[in-house]
């Protein structure tokens, strides 16, 4: 079931199709793969069955005859087979890093090693073991010291004549 397409955009596609494929011909650029090749011949092949070279709508606008990618793909063929550029590209994703446009330094193995003065020692823990709580108590430096006061007790609560419930 072929789709209402401009015969315009057809014949602009088929156009571009034939001249790829021809260019390529021809010999100017590096000779297309099987890939490309097969690529341009069923594109061709299902615009003038289908008028269209793709069915889903997610991949590109209806009213045109091939889908963004096929159309991508053609550009690149054709820049191919004119010799102007070298074939696919990948792409490098959005978030990839550039190269820095310094060089690090980097430390290297070979280099004189100044002699470094040795670490101080460490001073010497006691050794671990178990104290008592026995021990613990006689132990304690202040324990003559008096317990803390206890808190105060809370202030009584007063009325104040004269508010707003004396009227």
């Amino acid at each position: 079931m072929p789709r209402e397409i401009d015969e315009r955009k057809k014949r602009k596609a088929l156009r571009k199709l034939r001249k790829a494929a021809d260019l390529a011909a021809r010999g100017e650029g590096p000779p297309l793969s099987d890939w490309e090749k097969e690529f341009l011949e069923e594109v061709e092949e299902r615009i003038e069955t289908y008028g269209s070279a793709f069915a889903d709508p997610e991949k590109g606008s209806l009213e045109d005859p091939m889908s963004a990618l096929q159309t991508q793909k053609l550009r690149e063929i054709d820049k191919k087979a004119r010799g102007k550029g070298g074939g696919f590209k990948q792409r490098k994703p959005p978030g990839a890093k550039k190269k820095p446009a310094y060089t690090p330094r980097v430390r290297q193995i070979d280099d004189d090693i100044e002699a470094e003065a040795p670490p101080p020692p460490k001073p010497e823990r006691p050794p671990l073991g178990v104290i008592r709580g026995s021990d613990l108590a006689d132990t304690r430096p202040d324990a003559t010291e008096p317990e803390p006061p206890e808190p105060k007790a809370r202030p009584a609560f007063r009325v104040i004549k004269g508010g707003k419930d004396d009227a």
